[in-house]
């Protein structure tokens, strides 16, 4: 049978053949898990690592941040382009250079002798990840086409990408603490091995959308938009809000995104078809994975630092304090995606999601100086993963599900695009009012003394673990309104093509 009469018969409904046998697409499913990890703990794994890369080549703590930025600019900025030329000339394609691409640009970072090396090497990997990260959620969706199988494919998936940040500190620790700050990188190396050989063989270069062009316009005004956006909130941290270089690349990225929706009214070709936005429930997931990435860093960036500097775990053992929320997170993405949402639907499951976590970060900031991990931070930890997981893996799913196989690439660039570009706002904002708030309880106190130092930055963090818990109450009403009532079903009309 032709590839044109198997798209038609998907399109029609009547699909008489599986996209592939049923333990190739969880082998599938397994190579992807495996290279979604690589781009998402990457996000994190350097963070712990950078103490000991500053020593080692010498540079400042302004110069700092460059090392995390730089990968995020990348990244955000090139993530839609990634996307549509997985659509344009074909998912494997995409997936194994994206792969090559990442293991090259981990190990020139591994062997980096200077700081621009290392900054070179970060970028490029995020290059790399651009085109890995919607490459590799697309065949996800392409390759699931039943919905209960989607279901459990899209929780092992969501997991992956919720709790990557966790993974990262937990396993940039360990390199750190038995080896050295560049395994960081060159553990990239052996998971990109892996991600290679599965996909080479497991995969078929199906092309979607091979009739379409590159929208050249589209492409330079999203890029560009989306790297101002991410450089301004960037730019936040290190800057003054006051500063040019803060909010005249915000205004800049703003206006950047404004006419890059403009165009794609009238492109012949667009980047992003406007039919992926603007369905209601792909809509509210998409604003549900940026809420989620920028309230998450509320709990791996600050609260990193409180059991670091003020309860004095080590790297390795921070790490591991993150597993019980990674554990939480992942059963409840099980069963929320499996079995809540095809039952209760969205508008009920992704709100309570948000509620939870609201919940568990508000409890989160009762945090003092003496406090244990056992009694305040585990249980809120706990509560956390389990409302996380309720919204990440559902929210991916439904922002992924439904749409033409011409535009999953694009549609899944999206979902990365949110988490990004969230994660960075989260970052941004939530540094700059822990800092506010840690000069303002110094005020008037002698701050030399070395209890009202460790009582400011106590009051640093519960200032951002509070501020995370409003990003999440506002998820809980964003949800609630945009959601449609009812279990969503699968719209066989844009049901994935077939692939032999």
């Amino acid at each position: 049978m032709s590839q044109k009469t198997l798209s038609e018969g998907t399109r029609s409904g009547a699909v008489e053949a599986q996209p592939a046998s049923s333990s190739k697409r969880w082998w599938i499913l397994a190579i992807v898990a495996v290279a979604q990890l690589m781009v998402v703990l990457d996000a994190t794994i350097v963070n712990i690592a950078l103490p000991s890369a500053q020593k080692d080549l010498g540079f400042s703590d302004g110069n700092r941040q460059w090392i995390v930025t730089a990968y995020a600019l990348a990244f955000a900025s090139l993530l839609l382009l990634g996307g549509r030329i997985a659509d344009l000339f074909g998912r494997k394609t995409a997936f194994l250079v994206g792969v090559v691409g990442f293991a090259g640009a981990s190990a020139l970072g591994g062997a980096a002798n200077s700081f621009g090396m290392l900054v070179t090497a970060r970028a490029l990997q995020g290059v790399a990840g651009a085109l890995l990260a919607p490459a590799a959620l697309s065949l996800l969706n392409t390759t699931f086409t039943d919905a209960r199988e989607r279901a459990r494919a899209f929780s092992v998936y969501g997991a992956i990408a919720g709790a990557g940040g966790a993974v990262g500190l937990l396993l940039g620790g360990v390199l750190t603490d038995a080896f050295d700050w560049r395994w960081t990188l060159y553990v990239n190396v052996a998971i990109a091995f892996v991600a290679f050989a599965g996909g080479w063989v497991l995969l078929s270069n199906h092309r979607d959308a091979a009739g379409s062009k590159l929208d050249v316009p589209g492409t330079v005004l999203v890029a560009g938009g989306l790297f101002s956006l991410v450089y301004g909130f960037s730019n936040a941290e290190t800057h003054d809000w006051s500063s040019p270089q803060t909010w005249g690349f915000l205004i800049v990225g703003v206006v950047l995104l404004a006419a890059f929706v403009w165009w794609q009214n009238r492109a012949e070709h667009p980047l992003l078809p406007l039919r992926i936005l603007l369905d209601r429930n792909r809509g509210a997931s998409f604003l549900a994975v940026l809420i989620t990435g920028a309230g998450m860093f509320g709990v791996f960036l600050f609260l990193t630092y409180y059991l670091q500097l003020n309860l004095g775990f080590s790297p390795t053992k921070t790490g591991v304090a993150f597993l019980p929320m990674i554990g939480a997170l992942m059963v409840m993405a099980q069963v929320g995606t499996t079995v809540l949402v095809p039952h209760l639907g969205p508008k009920v499951v992704i709100p309570l999601g948000f509620a939870i976590a609201m919940v568990g970060m508000a409890w989160l900031t009762g945090i003092g100086v003496g406090s244990s991990y056992a009694s305040h931070v585990l249980p809120q930890l706990i509560v956390i993963g389990a409302g996380l997981g309720m919204v990440m893996p559902p929210a991916m799913q439904l922002a992924t599900g439904g749409v033409a196989a011409e535009d999953a690439g694009v549609a899944s660039a999206t979902v990365n695009a949110m988490q990004q570009v969230g994660g960075s706002i989260g970052t941004a904002l939530l540094n700059t009012l822990a800092a506010s708030a840690a000069t303002d309880y110094l005020a008037g106190k002698d701050a030399t003394s070395k209890l009202v130092q460790a009582q400011a930055t106590i009051e640093s963090y519960t200032t951002a673990f509070w501020w995370s818990a409003g990003f999440f109450a506002a998820g809980t009403l964003i949800a609630l309104g945009l959601y449609r009532r009812g279990v969503p079903q699968q719209d066989a009309d844009a049901a994935p093509v077939v692939h032999m």
